[in-house]
């Protein structure tokens, strides 16, 4: 295993390496060809934490302020929303999807949000997406929506993952400089950008649902 790493091999193919191995010596030992497992000894090594990707805040303010990108009809007002919401609040994707026009309080400017095992949690929301939102509900109610979802799909369904996820990709695609465009980039962008303006890590940690302050940390 030494020698792998001295050839260039990055942990996680070692560490491959030593699973296969381990298996193989686990078949063997079970068909008596060896007494034990040299494998079992080995520890796996670590692999070194990578950097969340994030977007540069200045083009990405820029894309969000253009008058151009986004069509004017109620599409492209949903597009903005998302984009705006992702970066304006730090929720995961399955959190945005599962808003619903209920969970939305416009007085006191906050959002509910249902999390991962269904842990609730209240995120604000900035002045500017307040407005965002009071333009595109009442644009939304003008189609009488069947489905009470906030989001929606262009036939008035609620909106899904991978829609989600294109409409992330392509709006991000007009960042030249922009190689992972999905939209948990955003989520890390936004706590980056906490982080960077003075924010309390263990404020962070509550804004973005982490169940412990080592998921916070990374930042």
């Amino acid at each position: 295993f030494a020698g792998l790493l001295e050839s260039g091999f990055q942990a996680s193919s070692v560490n491959r390496s030593r699973s296969a191995l381990r298996t193989f010596y686990h078949f063997l030992k079970k068909e008596g060809e060896v007494a034990a497992n040299p494998v079992l000894e080995i520890r796996a090594l670590k692999k070194p934490h990578k950097l969340p990707v994030v977007v540069s805040p200045g083009p990405l303010g820029q894309l969000l302020e253009s008058e151009d990108i986004f069509p004017d009809e109620l599409a492209g007002m949903r597009d903005r929303l998302v984009l705006e919401l992702l970066f304006g609040t730090g929720i995961r994707l399955s959190e945005l999807i599962g808003i619903q026009v209920r969970d939305i309080d416009f007085y006191s400017a906050q959002v509910s949000i249902m999390g991962k095992r269904s842990k609730q949690r209240f995120v604000p929301l900035t002045p500017h997406l307040i407005k965002l939102l009071n333009i595109y509900t009442r644009e939304r109610e003008k189609t009488r929506p069947a489905h009470t979802n906030l989001l929606l799909t262009d036939r008035g369904k609620p909106a899904y993952p991978a829609q989600i996820y294109r409409i992330v990709h392509h709006y991000l695609s007009f960042l030249s400089t922009q190689q992972k465009r999905s939209p948990h980039v955003l989520r890390h962008t936004f706590a980056t950008v906490m982080l960077e303006n003075g924010a309390d890590l263990n404020a962070i940690k509550e804004l973005l649902g982490h169940a412990s302050l080592a998921a916070t940390q990374v930042y």
